[in-house]
């Protein structure tokens, strides 16, 4: 078996950060990540791995930061083509554009191209792992993880199920967003490197019956995630109320319906009452920060520092088309801006974490990808810490790795990726 042995700067979590502080990461100014079977076998520093492995193929990246690829715990392929669009509130922006453009994927050769067009986005941007909404249409589905087989990249997607408050040509019923999700799982789930997400677009646009095929497919199939959007937005929960009068609480609609669990996702989560943020916590759920998206429609301030004192499971997430940024180190500046308006400066060894092992282990996937060390998918990226004339004297009189880094993530965009692999293939650079 070939062995590829990658020499540079190193970066690695032996810990949560936000538990440890920045010593819970590993830092070697001359360190190796050994790659056989397109997996990482051993890491270390360079002369040792060198001396140990001599057989292996070398690629010296010089100063270049060698890292986990970026995993994105929430997204919407079908809005790629649409990102940056001018808007209101949510409401308005999916009536405006969402819909009319989710509703082009019933032509499977268009959901083909856009697929495409957004992973080799990611890639490019040093994302190697999606977790995506797609269309109500079960072929967008077969598009995103085809497309992801691909390009060897784990991927983790399911049929959007709307069938209210959404138009006509968007809509399916409570049974066959059950079928055709079902035949859907039966088909992706744990195939490859497939994992079937059950989604429910939320709840405005799920009847109660709806939730409640979904919520029982989930019983049968609990190896399965499940995500849905939760308290994104102050009016949004209102119209919640006004749709289930009975409920206690935007989350309640999804618990009585069994669609809260463990391994479910509940991408923005901003504005949660007391007794939801409790259940979260006690379930063990998915909270999916997306502060690009949360700025640009003007959802709210997701409180990290309460969050994560309440000890909640957070990852990190694009929210593209509603994110105005393909990047996750944009994302990851936009994270810290967020804190620093809730007074919380959010630490880059934090930051980090959140966009590798922390959206890797909402996505029970952790030790799979998001890690560096042995045994998980070579899935790496090489981080350019000069790869702009700002960021590269910033960095130059940097007195850590912190400060070397922390620049890139505030500035940087594609032109820091100076490599991308996924399972040890280089796709970019």
């Amino acid at each position: 078996m070939t062995k590829t042995l990658h020499l540079g700067q190193t970066l690695s979590f032996t810990g949560d950060p936000f538990i440890e502080g920045p010593a819970a990461a590993t830092h070697s100014s001359r360190g190796a990540v050994l790659v056989e079977g397109g997996r990482v076998s051993a890491t270390g520093e360079a002369d040792a791995l060198r001396a140990a492995h001599p057989e292996a193929i070398v690629e010296d990246h010089g100063d270049g930061l060698i890292l986990p690829g970026f995993v994105d715990a929430h997204m919407h392929y079908p809005q790629t083509a649409m990102i940056a669009s001018w808007g209101k509130r949510l409401i308005d922006w999916l009536n405006s554009y969402t819909f009319p453009e989710e509703g082009k994927f019933a032509d499977r050769a268009y959901a083909d191209e856009i697929a495409g067009r957004t992973l080799d986005l990611a890639l490019a941007h040093g994302t190697t792992t999606l977790t995506s909404f797609c269309t109500i249409h079960p072929s967008s589905v077969d598009a995103f993880f085809e497309a992801a087989q691909a390009r060897g990249m784990a991927g983790f997607a399911g049929k959007t199920c709307m069938d209210r408050n959404a138009p006509d040509y968007l809509s399916d019923t409570s049974q066959s967003a059950y079928d055709d999700s079902k035949a859907l799982l039966e088909r992706w789930h744990g195939k490859g490197r497939a994992t079937y997400v059950i989604t429910p677009r939320f709840s405005p646009t799920s009847t109660p019956e709806q939730l409640e095929a979904l919520g029982a497919l989930w019983a049968e199939s609990p190896s399965c995630l499940m995500q849905t959007h939760l308290s994104e937005q102050v009016d949004e929960i209102e119209w919640v109320k006004s749709l289930y009068p009975q409920a206690r609480d935007y989350l309640d609609t999804y618990e009585a319906h069994g669609l809260l669990g463990e391994r479910g996702l509940y991408g923005h989560a901003i504005h949660l009452e007391p007794r939801e943020a409790d259940r979260l916590r006690e379930t063990g759920a998915g909270l999916v920060h997306c502060p690009t998206s949360n700025t640009f429609i003007g959802s709210g301030l997701f409180d990290m520092a309460a969050r994560v004192a309440e000890g909640q499971r957070i990852g990190l997430a694009s929210d593209t088309g509603g994110g105005s940024s393909f990047s996750m180190l944009r994302v990851m500046g936009a994270a810290y801006e967020i804190g620093q308006l809730k007074r919380n400066p959010i630490h880059p060894a934090q930051l980090l974490w959140l966009a590798t092992e922390g959206s890797a282990k909402v996505l029970h996937a952790e030790g799979e990808i998001g890690r560096l060390a042995p045994g998980a998918m070579a899935d790496m990226i090489v981080l350019d810490l000069a790869s702009t004339p700002g960021i590269a004297q910033r960095s130059a009189v940097a007195s850590d790795i912190w400060e070397a880094l922390f620049p890139t993530i505030m500035m940087g965009d594609d032109r820091a990726i100076a490599a991308t692999y996924v399972a040890g293939r280089r796709m970019k650079g």
